[in-house]
């Protein structure tokens, strides 16, 4: 966990717990271009789906032992019976559902690649290449979906993903810096403003 810098005003949802605070001095809302992680987001995201995120970040280490570090192309070959040593590991979210779907994500991220399209291409797309600067005041303001993940939420499953409802979708897009929901009175806005995605 990276260092917590502390009397810094900060987004109000992280308040509270020093992993979530480092998550968000540190990771959230920066922009990521690298197929790997992206892939890891989407399945963290996907397994957060009706928990809180703080009950994933917790989980986070355990499920990088867990599923190899999160090599989609090990994974895209898990076994029933890998599945079921999965389902009995107390450090991750034991739902056979989200554990399938992140098989399944991973053959249709190869599937992708192997079609010779980049993840991070294919997602990026959906905000032209550019990180979506907003300038909410309060959380009320920053909303759970939009437009654009709704459509993200649509092509990944033409593509054949699994756990990507337009509310994952935005999630994910806001984790990984596709959009900046920072507050404006949080310290991060302004330096997530000064980052750009470098293709």
């Amino acid at each position: 966990m990276a260092k917590v810098t502390t009397g810094l005003e900060r987004c109000g949802w992280c308040l509270g717990d020093d992993l979530y605070l480092s998550y968000h001095d540190h990771e959230w809302g920066v922009p990521n271009v690298d197929d790997a992680r992206l892939f890891e987001f989407l399945i963290l995201e996907g397994a957060q789906a009706g928990l809180s995120w703080i009950t994933v970040l917790r989980k986070r280490e355990n499920y990088l032992k867990a599923v190899d570090g999160f090599d989609a192309e090990k994974i895209a070959r898990y076994s029933e019976a890998r599945v079921a040593r999965l389902m009995a590991n107390s450090g991750i979210i034991r739902n056979k559902l989200k554990i399938n779907s992140m098989i399944r994500n991973a053959q249709a991220y190869l599937t992708l690649q192997q079609q010779g399209t980049s993840f991070s291409d294919f997602l990026w797309a959906f905000v032209d290449y550019e990180v979506r600067q907003n300038n909410y005041k309060r959380l009320d303001q920053v909303p759970a979906a939009t437009p654009e993940s709704e459509a993200m939420s649509r092509a990944l499953k033409q593509k054949g993903f699994n756990f990507v409802g337009s509310t994952i979708c935005y999630a994910f897009m806001q984790a990984t810096g596709m959009v900046n929901d920072h507050l404006v009175t949080c310290f991060r806005h302004q330096q997530c403003l000064a980052l750009a995605p470098k293709r």
